[in-house]
């Protein structure tokens, strides 16, 4: 049978087969995928082959199954895993677009945190948006610096949108964007997601909590990855746990730069072919740097970006 990988709770899948039935499935023991090793060899998104099993007529549980294959994937977000510094984790695979929620305050999204997901999402063709959620608690001290940011990123080209998921601020204009789209919602733990989705759509009552008043940092409210159908028309949204570091995964150095859409526009006008825009005469990138047409926050999350391939080297928080 064939199906859409639509939950992932770490030791099984939840799999809707294509005539809509509903398995609870767990991975062939020896399954791997093209050598990359990672802590989940089957992702939120992906669609499989399974083969469903039998199971005692008295017990009463979810149908079983056994994934045996895994179809080509379009694309997929990953990372670092945090607990093993060579292996990775996929996120979601088969999306249409990310919403990365984002917020200026409580918590404070660190910028090196977007750079690293977007340079990952350009890496395997994931379109992103960036959502600011919380401006109802963004006072005119930060008001200023909200804009810079937004304009700092609209101006790179990824779109954004100024929101308040708790006032529904600018909610309603993202609903028309998520119409028959697979799109994964990400973001640092109580940056609201839950919050967004449940002011999306009511209906699914997603669990949320109030953000630590000693480390304005937030607790995990969704423990694991779950994908919700929000229209007739195929759209989902992919609800995830939150992220608290985001560690590149299979990078050569000489690609980074690719994945910085500003950095990448400058770098055809540098001395050098192989210029590492680190140290070389006549860098373009470097100095669009100091024009400021390229930000120095984002310089420097590709510098940082550069140090990940050291094994040792995992950045979480930031």
């Amino acid at each position: 049978m064939h199906g859409l990988v639509i939950r992932n709770t770490g030791y099984s899948y939840t799999v809707k087969s294509d005539a809509g039935e509903v398995f609870d499935c767990k991975v062939k023991g020896n399954f791997r995928i093209r050598g990359i090793r990672t802590t989940n060899p089957v992702a939120i998104g992906d669609k499989v082959t399974f083969v469903p099993q039998e199971v005692e007529a008295d017990i009463e549980q979810a149908r079983q199954g056994l994934i045996t294959e895994l179809d080509d994937r379009k694309n997929y977000i990953i990372r670092k895993s945090t607990n093993l510094s060579k292996q990775s984790h996929i996120i979601a695979a088969n999306v249409d677009m990310c919403f990365l929620i984002v917020t200026i305050k409580q918590p404070e999204t660190p910028l090196q945190f977007i750079d690293r997901f977007l340079a990952s999402a350009e890496a395997y063709s994931v379109p992103v948006t960036l959502i600011f959620n919380k401006i109802d608690l963004v006072d005119e001290e930060w008001k200023d610096y909200l804009d810079g940011v937004v304009n700092l990123y609209e101006t790179i080209g990824y779109p954004c949108h100024k929101i308040s998921a708790t006032t529904g601020e600018g909610v309603e204009a993202l609903r028309a964007e998520l119409a028959g789209k697979i799109t994964l919602l990400s973001g640092n733990s109580g940056v609201g997601k839950s919050t967004l989705i449940n002011a999306l759509f009511p209906h699914l009552s997603l669990r949320t909590s109030e953000i630590s008043d000693a480390y304005e940092t937030g607790k995990h409210t969704t423990t694991f990855s779950e994908m919700y159908e929000v229209d007739a028309d195929g759209g989902y949204i992919i609800d995830t746990p939150g992220i608290k570091g985001f560690g590149t995964f299979n990078m050569k150095k000489e690609e980074v730069s690719h994945y910085f859409k500003e950095i990448f526009h400058f770098s055809a006008d540098c001395r050098f072919n192989n210029c590492t825009h680190t140290h070389e005469p006549h860098c373009a990138v470097r100095e669009a740097v100091e024009r400021h047409d390229i930000a120095e926050s984002r310089y420097n999350s590709y510098l940082s970006m550069l140090e990940d391939e050291k094994e040792d080297k995992y950045r979480p928080a930031y």
